[in-house]
């Protein structure tokens, strides 16, 4: 069976075509497409996305990436057998332009359709590899770190029908928060990319690099699971305007609060998900979503999990938005025996798993 997958959720216009058999259990997969057109340079000029913006470039791109697409997949738009399309959450005017793209589609070619979530494309995205197979490889019962600019949220996973959520962010989310601090550090747009990259940097001078700055770890204390980080980007601001008073401010503070901000981040995210894994009995720790790219973030969990738990992410192709995971998620649902109509289908912005 032929999927041809499309996400617009934000500001990526992302396409992929998915060969797969009928058994999830034993699923067989081949990517026969992968097309992604970004607007990372368009929304750098104003520090972060304006939705009408991303909406009107969709609109340039869809055409042209689906062209794209058939053509890395050598098929006719006729040859394809399923339409998976991203219905939320997401910005709405995003949305909007991909699933009317692809409900059109469906009309014209009689094929079904799916509206996907985009949160259970991002889990799903673990069994994904950069080469389009399928690894079914994730024991059970599972907690799943879910990190994006929009999300921070952890779900328990009992079984792939059975997924719940159990905390998620009471504001910002994380990589909201790094966007949100990088902007105040004045710093190159993706945030979360620019600040990762002089982290990195730091602790390659400097193994033993201490924090200087006591900035808050939000919530890591709670009895719940949820997040908060709207306290830390707040921290930063007031810090920056007070070491900008004392003229203290330049290269080598910027350099040490990006140190800092993402080893906190990154501790509060390791040690909730490691808590709520501990208090579930759970076998695997997943993550997944734009932030689980962070290489810090994936460097503690496998030092703080060492063996007690399995730990799974996405390849890092696979962790940002894209079609392949768009496809296995909605082909998912589709043998469980999901049906959407081409003429009714709408779009969901606050769509929940």
């Amino acid at each position: 069976m032929k999927i041809l997958a499309i996400e617009t959720s934000c500001d990526d216009t992302a396409m992929a075509v998915v060969e797969c058999n009928e058994d999830f259990q034993n699923l067989q997969t081949k990517l026969l497409a992968n097309v992604i057109s970004s607007q990372t340079k368009i929304h750098a000029k104003t520090g972060g996305i304006i939705p009408n913006l991303a909406a009107r470039e969709h609109e340039k791109n869809l055409v042209p990436v689906l062209k794209e697409t058939l053509k890395q997949a050598r098929l006719k738009i006729k040859e394809i057998d399923l339409i998976c399309v991203t219905k939320g959450p997401g910005l709405q005017p995003s949305l909007l332009m991909g699933l009317n793209f692809a409900k059109t589609l469906s009309y014209i070619i009689k094929k079904p359709i799916i509206g996907t979530n985009h949160l259970l494309g991002h889990i799903f995205s673990n069994f994904i590899k950069n080469d389009g197979t399928f690894k079914n490889e994730i024991k059970l019962p599972a907690v799943c770190l879910l990190v994006s600019g929009g999300h921070t949220q952890l779900y328990q996973i009992e079984s792939w029908d059975e997924i719940k959520l159990i905390g998620e962010t009471v504001d910002d989310a994380s990589g909201e928060c790094f966007d949100k601090i990088a902007k105040i550090l004045k710093l190159n747009y993706p945030g979360g990319v620019a600040i990762s990259k002089i982290g990195e940097s730091i602790r390659l001078k400097n193994k033993n690099q201490k924090l200087e700055f006591n900035l808050p770890k939000p919530l890591i204390n709670s009895k719940d699971f949820n997040f908060s980080f709207s306290g830390l980007k707040t921290a930063v601001l007031y810090l920056v305007q007070r070491l900008k008073k004392e003229k203290k401010f330049n290269k080598r503070i910027i350099q040490k609060i990006c140190f800092e901000t993402e080893e906190v981040i990154t501790e509060v995210l390791t040690f909730k998900s490691m808590k709520l894994a501990k208090e579930l009995n759970a076998k695997t720790i997943m993550i997944a979503g734009g932030v689980s790219a962070n290489k810090r973030l994936r460097s503690k969990f496998i030092e703080k999990i060492g063996d007690e738990f399995d730990f799974v992410c996405p390849d890092k192709l696979m962790s940002t938005d894209n079609g392949a995971m768009i496809a296995i998620a909605g082909y998912y649902e589709y043998l469980r025996g999901k049906k959407d109509d081409c003429l009714t289908l709408e779009v969901d912005p606050n769509l929940i798993i």
